[in-house]
């Protein structure tokens, strides 16, 4: 728990920037703060003239709580102004000033070293969510075949929220109820020590009580946060699935689960508030009862004169006030503690190292100068059934290459090892006689688009996404890219052209709309390896014409390797590769396949009888 506390810090720094400041406003808040209750001493003397006599003095005394300081204090600063006639109405005057000075200072500093911790909250939270993002993006692709999305988004919103606070909880632990406890206690003490100490004796037993309590939060917080990020991953789901959920009429299926999932938070959530919320009536009640044990020992005090009873009344007013930083301190370390269960994971994902690294002496990628080379290519997900299993062909450079086969077979599996997605499990990839594992993978698919059945844009406008292969693309280029893409037309119909935002992974397009659109972005990247994973085989025989147009011009020229469901567009493929449970069943242009009479031939005869 104190490593993952202690990491935790961690994202505070540079600490001292908060801290040394934030100790001294905490500290003068402290003082005035005492100041303000150590006069009700003096008002009560000076109204009811109880050991109160005014005599002048011209010399400033030594300042402190106890009664005989504090009254030295008021005949000097009330000499200093009103010299040595006496009068009550300027004496309640000049109290009513000081009351309102000490008050104004003490809230001032009160004011300062909340707005440092709320620096240091906005600081943390920032440099918290760049680094839980920043190596989550440079995950390898394999990473998130294993994790929930809803969790990740959980942990990075949610968690953090809670850890936030955990850290920024901290420095009012170690300065703002420390140092208002001490306040208070030297003000008790000043006033009377017997009294102070049989107070002091029962601060030990609320602190043991409500440690009790606190001490079990960690557990049911862990669990609360896993049952969040549980959660989130449904509403992503449900919100993503929506149509196939309407469509399969299983809406009462998801909100079922999502309401298991809702009722088992809020069972934790309510145990945990049962138990954060116990400690705060727990201490004032033991509190209360302290003083009314108090009211009967102070007041034998007061009858025996060992203390006046302006005095008595300060300090029950200074030790009711002494339980609140008590349960503020206590309850600081409740909120620590449910900032360690979310630490925990938290850290589960900063911590978390992608399997694909570059090498130490990887070098940039200058160019594809003559062909790319898969040798004995072995390939599993799971290290038990393999997906790939010893293949090995070449594509030159310039060539088209197109890989058909059955469903399963392994075709997406091979052409998403080229970018190094994932890395072989035996067997290489080279690129002109070198394995891709020597190159940086930056420098590596700097060089290489990939147009899938998928398309993935982005909540943007048509520009934005059209530019996102290349940062700083003019306008111009834009639309030239667009225009070889056959997707000119369409987005200068659209409300606002270019600017236009297409919502939502680009919900409010056709899915032909946004398979042009990654054309385009894939033809502005202008690439020198192309990678199309059945690029039309979702689309309509309108959309497929105008998208088979435009992949016919960004194929012209480039090395590619095409996965193709429909086989129609593949006739002038270079070289087709047929894969057939993760081996190479065949292999040549189509009129040799078609001689073969293999299993190509068959597909094709298939698809011309559909």
């Amino acid at each position: 728990m104190i490593k993952i506390y202690m990491r935790l810090l961690g994202f505070a720094k540079p600490i001292g920037r908060y801290a040394v400041p934030y100790f001294f406003y905490a500290a003068l808040h402290a003082l005035f703060n005492t100041f303000n209750y150590a006069m009700i001493i003096p008002i009560l003397n000076a109204m009811f003239s109880e050991g109160f006599v005014f005599r002048p003095v011209y010399t400033m005394p030594a300042i402190g709580f106890n009664e005989a300081a504090l009254n030295e204090l008021l005949a000097y600063g009330y000499t200093m102004l009103f010299g040595e006639e006496f009068k009550m109405t300027y004496i309640l005057a000049l109290l009513a000033a000081v009351l309102i000075v000490m008050n104004l200072l003490s809230n001032l500093f009160r004011y300062l070293s909340g707005y440092t911790v709320e620096s240091m909250r906005a600081n943390t939270i920032q440099q918290m969510r760049n680094q839980m993002f920043d190596n989550i993006i440079g995950m390898n692709v394999g990473y998130f075949s294993d994790q929930r999305k809803g969790d990740i988004i959980s942990r990075i919103t949610s968690d953090v929220s809670v850890v936030q606070f955990c850290i920024t909880n901290t420095l009012q632990v170690a300065f703002r109820e420390p140092f208002l406890i001490i306040g208070y206690l030297v003000l008790m003490l000043n006033i009377s020590w017997e009294l102070a100490l049989f107070s002091v004796l029962f601060l030990p037993v609320v602190g043991l009580i409500i440690g009790s309590i606190v001490k079990k939060l960690r557990h049911p917080a862990s669990k609360t946060q896993k049952k969040m990020g549980e959660l989130v991953s449904v509403l992503d789901e449900s919100l993503s699935g929506v149509k196939i959920i309407k469509t399969y009429t299983a809406t009462e299926y998801i909100k079922e689960k999502f309401h298991a999932l809702s009722a088992e938070i809020k069972s934790l959530s309510l145990w945990m508030a049962r138990r954060q919320q116990l400690a705060s009536p727990m201490s004032e009640y033991l509190g209360i009862t302290a003083v009314a044990v108090i009211l009967v020992f102070g007041g034998s005090l007061v009858m025996k004169g060992s203390m006046s009873a302006a005095g008595f009344i300060a300090f029950i007013a200074a030790f009711s006030q002494i339980t609140r930083p008590v349960r503020s301190f206590i309850d600081q370390f409740a909120n620590i503690n449910q900032g360690v269960a979310a630490g925990e994971r938290i850290f589960a994902i900063i911590d978390a190292k992608p399997e694909i690294t570059d090498k130490a002496d990887a070098v940039e990628f200058e160019g594809l100068k003559e062909k790319v080379e898969f040798r004995n290519v072995h390939f599993s997900y799971d290290g038990t059934r393999e997906v790939i299993d010893g293949i090995s062909f070449e594509i030159r450079k310039g060539e088209t290459v197109a890989l058909v086969g059955p469903s399963g077979g392994g075709k997406s599996t091979l052409s998403e090892l080229v970018p190094r997605f994932y890395d072989a499990t035996s067997g290489d990839i080279l690129i002109d006689g070198r394995s891709i594992r020597d190159y940086k993978q930056e420098s590596l698919r700097g060089a290489m688009s990939v147009v899938a059945q998928e398309t993935i844009l982005f909540n943007d406008t048509i520009e934005s996404n059209i530019a996102l292969g290349r940062a700083g693309a003019s306008h111009e280029e834009i639309v030239e890219a667009a225009k070889i893409a056959n997707a000119h037309n369409f987005i200068m119909e659209s409300p606002e052209g270019y600017q236009t935002n297409i919502g939502d992974r680009g919900a409010k397009l056709s899915g032909g709309q946004r398979q042009r659109l990654s054309i385009a972005r894939a033809i502005l990247k202008n690439p020198e390896l192309l990678i199309l994973d059945e690029a039309t085989s979702a689309l309509d025989t309108e959309s497929e014409k105008l998208v088979q147009e435009a992949l016919t011009s960004l194929l012209k020229g480039r090395t590619s390797v095409v996965i193709a469901h429909r086989l129609s567009t593949i006739h002038n493929a270079d070289k087709i590769i047929v894969i057939d449970g993760g081996r190479i069943a065949e292999q040549g242009t189509h009129a040799e396949l078609i001689a073969k009479n293999g299993i190509y031939a068959k597909l094709i005869e298939m698809q011309s009888l559909t």
